[in-house]
């Protein structure tokens, strides 16, 4: 009977001793290396998709950094053009006051004949020029300030610059070139400050034909 429990116990040794223990063990460690594989590749997995939302959050700050320099450049831009208006026409107020003035005196030297002129005395003659020599001054400086004095007899009518008055017939000056001036126009920098008056001819050549006929 010993003999027989004894090899019951040796058959059952071998069938869940050793070998038993030693496949659990592997099993065991085949399923932490499952699971720490696992792991591994869920941080993988999890560092990616970081490094993807970095990526996307750097090229969004960057897309803003671009477009606040952009804005920047044209602020500064349009503050320089403002600044440069402003440098311009500040006196636009105070030279359309004056230009009533210069007017009165332009008045008053054509109101005199010629004829009064060459007969007149010291006195009178004295008083002409400094009339004169006062418009001279004052015209000399508004155009240091940017205002400039619209010379427009012989150009063509520019509605921008000119304001036409009257139609003269002249056949042997291109249309609607301006031939007269009943008002003096001005401007400032690149603005009217005021058209000028003026009579354009009528019934002659069209300019472009006009400009045509001179270049050949």
């Amino acid at each position: 009977m010993q003999n027989h429990s004894e090899n019951v116990m040796t058959e059952e040794t071998n069938k869940n001793g050793p070998d038993a223990d030693a496949a659990e063990a592997y099993a065991a460690e085949a399923q932490e290396d499952q699971a720490q594989a696992e792991a591994e590749t869920e941080a993988e997995g999890g560092e990616g998709d970081a490094l993807d939302a970095l990526r996307a959050e750097n090229a969004d700050l960057r897309d803003r950094f671009l477009r606040l320099a952009a804005d920047m450049d044209n602020l500064r831009r349009r503050t320089d053009r403002e600044i440069k208006d402003a440098k311009s026409y500040a006196v636009t107020g105070f030279a359309r006051d004056m230009l009533s003035v210069s007017d009165n005196l332009r008045r008053a030297i054509e109101s005199l004949p010629e004829e009064a002129r060459t007969g007149a005395d010291a006195a009178v003659t004295a008083l002409i020029e400094g009339v004169e020599m006062t418009e001279r001054g004052m015209l000399a400086t508004m155009e240091r300030h940017g205002i400039r004095k619209i010379e427009p007899v012989g150009q063509k009518f520019d509605p921008n610059f000119h304001q036409a008055m009257f139609e003269v017939p002249n056949p042997d000056v291109a249309n609607n070139t301006v031939v007269q001036v009943v008002q003096a126009g001005y401007a400032i920098g690149e603005r009217v400050l005021r058209p000028a008056m003026v009579g354009v001819a009528k019934g002659g050549p069209k300019a472009e034909a006009a400009e045509d006929a001179a270049k050949a």
